[in-house]
């Protein structure tokens, strides 16, 4: 009888969870939550959504934690692992992809799209007449260095991980959880001395758009690093298995390569000739 049920292939047939039904409801009562909210009631069933919605992320991942400490997570399951979350990081590629075909629409169609948003500006010229930009090369420039450098640090603990330096790849993590969070500070400080609005011009509405979901992207990289930072602190991962860590490195590389495109495109490109703030 034994036998009967024992496993002859390398795949993980996981067990039945109630985390799918939990995650939807919950994701169901933030998006209507916070479409009430938007139109003027109470924000309670919005944060009552994204409370469960934070709970289904903490427990689900905590199974499937476990799961890998088990030996669930098998070569072939590890690469299916790695399947998904590179269709993961495509996904996003494509939603950035909207927010820069918006910016540059709005750009070299500036007249057109100035007129159409019934802005008091001169058409014709991008950024439109009348809005200070940040200058590229002061605190852009910065943030850049740092979030560059992060990528770097991450790339150490990585490497300190295949080589079984347990130090080095805590240090690692630590330094690249600090400059994220630095990252983080030195936006949102750029963001309070910005002389555009969001509801100014298209000009703000597309640049807070994409830098403002990049940081949102920065703040959950950083969560994601935080948790591998306190999952290598307890003596998790290792040189064979660190699926977890691995996807954390990626997701947080994908972060670095999207900054640099939008520093160059939004950042740099549109305020030549620009009045800097």
């Amino acid at each position: 009888m034994a036998d009967a049920h024992a496993k002859h292939h390398d795949y993980h047939l996981v067990d039945p969870s109630a985390w799918p039904i939990v995650g939807a409801i919950g994701a169901f009562i933030l998006a209507i939550g916070a479409v009430t909210w938007m139109h003027g009631s109470s924000a309670w069933a919005m944060l009552i959504g994204f409370a469960i919605v934070l709970y289904t992320m903490f427990g689900w991942w905590r199974d499937v934690v476990r799961e890998a400490h088990k030996g669930d997570h098998t070569p072939v399951v590890q690469l299916h692992l790695r399947y998904g979350m590179i269709l993961f990081i495509a996904s996003e590629v494509m939603f950035f992809v909207a927010w820069f075909w918006a910016f540059f629409d709005a750009s070299l169609f500036a007249g057109e799209e100035i007129q159409a948003a019934r802005v008091e500006f001169t058409g014709g010229s991008w950024p439109p007449q009348g809005v200070e930009v940040f200058d590229p090369w002061h605190l852009p420039l910065i943030n850049t260095l740092i979030l560059l450098t992060s990528g770097t640090t991450v790339t150490w603990a990585h490497h300190a991980l295949l080589h079984d330096d347990r130090k080095g790849l805590v240090q690692g993590l630590a330094l690249t959880v600090a400059l994220g969070l630095i990252f983080t500070a030195v936006q949102a400080y750029e963001y309070q001395h910005a002389a555009f609005s969001f509801a100014g011009s298209i000009y703000g509405a597309t640049f807070f758009m994409a830098t403002g979901f990049h940081g949102f992207h920065v703040i959950v990289g950083t969560i994601f690093l935080i948790v591998c930072l306190l999952r290598a602190m307890k003596g998790h991962f290792t040189a064979k298995q660190h699926f977890g860590f691995e996807a954390a490195a990626w997701y947080w590389h994908f972060v670095d390569v999207v900054w640099i495109f939008l520093f160059f495109s939004i950042y740099v490109w549109a305020s030549v000739g620009a009045v800097y703030h």
